[in-house]
C-alpha cells in the first residue's frame, strides 16, 4: 500500500506541476485490493462473506495537502477513514473565530456527520498533508446497516470507538482553548486596571 501512494503522490504532484499549480486540489482514485485492507482494524475480524458486503463500499482516494475535504455547512455526504496523512478539523461558531478543535491522523474518522444521517457537516476539514484515505458515502453505510444488521453493527461499533476516542480528545482539546481564553482575558483585564 505504501508503494501505491508513493506512485500515486508523485503521479499526482506530477501532473500538479505539468499544469503549473502544484497546490490545485486533484482527487485520485487508488484502486485497492481487499487483502490490502485487512490490516485496517475496521475490517480486521470480518468474515469472508462480511468482508464482501463491506469493503466494496469503501473508495481508496488520495487527496494532496491544502485539499479541503468539506467545509463547515456542506451536505454531508461521506465519511473518511485516513490511512496515511493528518486532517484538522475546524469548527468556526458564529460568534469568533474558526479554531481546531481534533488533528486527524491513521485510522481517524472525518466526516461522521454523514454516517448520522445529519443533512450537513458541522466543521471543515483539511489536509494539512499528502493523504490516503477510504471514503464512504453515509446513506451506503446506512443501507448497510438497514439490510445486513449483524455486520451494520460491527461496523458502527468500530466508527463509535474510534469516534467516541476523538471526541474525548477534542474535549480535552477545548478544555484547554477556553482555560487560555479565560487566563487571557483576566490577563488583559488586569493590564487595563493598572
Amino acid at each position: 500500500m505504501i508503494f501505491v501512494y508513493t506512485l500515486m503522490t508523485f503521479a499526482t504532484r506530477g501532473k500538479c506541476f505539468i499544469r503549473g499549480k502544484l497546490t490545485s486540489k486533484v482527487n485520485v482514485n487508488i484502486k485497492m485490493n481487499g487483502n490490502e485492507l485487512d490490516h485496517i482494524s475496521l475490517f480486521q475480524g470480518l468474515t469472508p462473506s462480511q468482508s464482501a458486503l463491506v469493503k466494496p463500499i469503501f473508495q481508496s482516494v488520495f487527496e494532496p495537502a491544502g485539499s479541503f475535504l468539506f467545509n463547515q455547512g456542506d451536505q454531508a455526504d461521506y465519511l473518511f477513514l485516513v490511512l496515511e496523512g493528518e486532517v484538522i478539523i475546524r469548527y468556526k461558531p458564529e460568534d469568533g473565530p474558526a479554531i481546531i478543535v481534533s488533528r486527524v491522523r491513521a485510522e481517524g474518522i472525518v466526516g461522521w456527520s454523514s454516517a448520522l444521517g445529519s443533512p450537513d457537516y458541522s466543521s471543515s476539514a483539511v489536509c494539512t498533508t499528502d493523504c490516503l484515505m477510504l471514503r464512504v458515502r453515509g446513506v451506503d453505510l446506512r443501507a448497510l446497516c438497514e439490510n445486513y444488521p449483524e455486520t451494520g453493527a460491527m461496523i458502527l461499533e468500530r466508527l463509535a470507538v474510534v469516534i467516541a476516542e476523538r471526541l474525548r480528545n477534542t474535549y480535552d482539546h477545548v478544555v484547554t482553548l477556553l482555560e487560555q481564553g479565560l487566563r487571557h482575558t483576566v490577563e488583559a483585564g488586569e493590564k487595563t486596571t493598572k
